[in-house]
């Protein structure tokens, strides 16, 4: 398996209530020398998270202990800018295995389901519901079913149903990614190639 699989997660949530972050701002260009899907945790989300003398900012949320979870909850429009790959990686070594949001940049959110996050998009009623909640109760629980597509808030019993592509919807299942995918049928492929002509 690429990664985990992706049944069930129930977690608390951080939650970062501003519009359009880029994924330069998710990691920013001078840390993607790395070829390696390893270490871009550290730099995520750098330069708000940390001064310049590499002192933490104590007003940025990844900075604040009293809130934590596998759950990042951004604000609309996430992941736009540049296609890199490296944002959805830094976002999965830092240990996020869902991000929520009322609206993601396409190839942001393709790269996501890629290497095993799972980007939920859902209204925003819903988005609004829950930077309120989690701000005024940080060990409010949100629970995401990839099998059924919904989104649940513990405490309100709130739930509302998100979509995904069939494919991507699978491989999360199994812990797939394309490669895994394409092994996986390798016998399918091969009874199809002995009966089509060359």
């Amino acid at each position: 398996m690429a990664y985990d699989s992706f049944k069930i997660l129930k977690s608390t949530a951080v939650p970062l209530p501003i519009e359009n972050v880029d994924t330069d701002q998710i990691i920013p260009a001078r840390f993607l020398k790395a070829t390696e899907r390893k270490g871009f945790g550290d730099n995520l989300f750098r330069d708000w998270r940390y001064n310049q003398d590499n002192s933490p900012k104590e007003n940025f949320i990844l900075n604040n202990p009293t809130f934590s979870g596998k759950i990042l909850i951004g604000g609309h429009n996430f992941g736009s800018g540049s296609s890199r790959e490296h944002a959805a990686w830094a976002i999965y070594d830092y240990g996020f295995r869902c991000v929520i949001s009322s609206f993601f940049a396409d190839i942001f959110r393709n790269n996501c389901l890629n290497i095993g996050i799972l980007p939920v998009q859902v209204s925003a009623e819903l988005l609004s519901e829950l930077f309120e909640i989690i701000q005024i109760k940080p060990n409010t629980e949100v629970e995401v079913n990839l099998k059924k597509q919904t989104i649940t808030i513990s405490t309100t019993g709130y739930s509302e149903f998100f979509n995904i592509n069939d494919y991507k919807k699978e491989n999360m299942l199994n812990g797939y990614d394309d490669i895994d995918y394409l092994k996986n049928i390798k016998k399918d492929i091969q009874k199809f190639a002995e009966k089509t002509p060359l």
